[in-house]
């Protein structure tokens, strides 16, 4: 277990008496690219925001690197991290790619990518700037565009800017929802999973795809 960066062992996520996700594992080591399959409705998105804790999972275990997750009952009776501060340590070693790309509308581009290395890891912002400008421009997106807020880009770069985020954290996990969707708009065609490769080597890819 301990050569796994990721283990998922028996999930289950309930609403109600309707059970999503019915005991679902998952084990990745370092350089995995893992697709999660599936129609539309089926948990994909779910399974993936119960690991990084977005959701709540109902019952299971997550150990990332090898760091077992302590979990303890809501007042629901879902499971929630018990420390803070482990989930922080989490969250910089588990990050995820949303969907809908969650970007700030109020940030440029930059910005965006510039925000959670200097919230969650204490970098400086001349250290974030470094950062964020070296993985921008790894997923192509060029100084100009660096500087427009996220509405004046296609659904393709907003994608790729949500990467570079990621990417800026430097997990060692990456989370994709919904991976083949925009990304590849006016670049050739390439997938999601090229541009986290280019800037993530080494690193673990998971993805729920329809």
């Amino acid at each position: 277990m301990s050569d796994n960066k990721l283990n998922v062992i028996d999930l289950h996520k309930r609403y109600g008496e309707h059970e999503v996700l019915k005991g679902v594992s998952l084990q990745a080591k370092a350089g995995d690219v893992i697709s999660i399959i599936g129609s539309s409705g089926s948990g994909k998105s779910t399974f993936l925001r119960c690991i990084n804790f977005l959701e709540k999972p109902s019952e299971g275990t997550i150990v990332v690197s090898g760091q077992n997750i302590g979990l303890v009952r809501d007042k629901d009776g879902q499971l929630k991290v018990a420390d803070k501060n482990q989930l922080r340590l989490l969250r910089t070693r588990l990050t995820m790619v949303f969907q809908h790309f969650n970007l700030w509308s109020h940030m440029t581009v930059l910005e965006n990518v510039m925000e959670a290395p200097i919230q969650v890891l204490g970098l400086s912002k001349q250290e974030a700037r470094e950062r964020a400008v070296k993985y921008l421009a790894k997923v192509g997106i060029d100084e100009r565009q660096q500087a427009k807020y996220p509405v004046h880009l296609s659904g393709g770069q907003q994608q790729r800017v949500s990467i570079a985020r990621a990417l800026a954290m430097e997990p060692e996990v990456l989370l994709f929802d919904e991976p083949t969707s925009r990304a590849g708009s006016g670049t050739g065609g390439r997938s999601v999973t090229h541009y986290a490769a280019a800037g993530g080597r080494g690193k673990n890819h998971g993805g729920g795809d329809p």
